[in-house]
């Protein structure tokens, strides 16, 4: 991947997930498509947004208007997490102050490494008595 460090770095897609966050300002972005590491808009991601009663910071970020800035290493963390997927979705990225907080992921796990863990961990429990 290319190094990322300003919006101007960024390709179309991940500008689009950018400006999508600053917009939002406050709230979560749900069922983000990953296609070949980008994020995908088709179909759309359900997006929610959190408003403050009195008084608080409900409009988008003041930097949606720049043509360029500085990327937030969250920001950064996010676009390097999703080039890493190739394919898939993205269930959740929490937003707060236009910036990603946490993700969270689905992936297919196997029945047997659950249970090889579930030993694994008896086993050290056992060690310890």
């Amino acid at each position: 991947m290319n190094q990322l460090s300003t919006k101007s770095s960024l390709n179309a897609a991940q500008s689009q997930l950018v400006e999508l966050l600053q917009a939002v300002n406050f709230g979560r972005v749900e069922s983000l498509r990953v296609s070949r590491g980008q994020p995908a808009f088709d179909p759309s991601p359900r997006v929610f947004q959190t408003l403050k009663l009195g008084g608080g910071e409900n409009g988008p970020r003041g930097e949606l208007g720049y043509s360029d800035f500085r990327l937030k290493h969250g920001v950064i963390e996010l676009l390097e997490l999703i080039s890493g997927i190739e394919d898939g979705e993205i269930r959740r990225i929490e937003i707060r102050f236009g910036l990603p907080c946490s993700v969270e992921l689905e992936w297919p796990h196997s029945p047997g490494a659950a249970r090889a863990s579930a030993n694994a961990n008896r086993n050290e429990s056992e060690d310890v008595r």
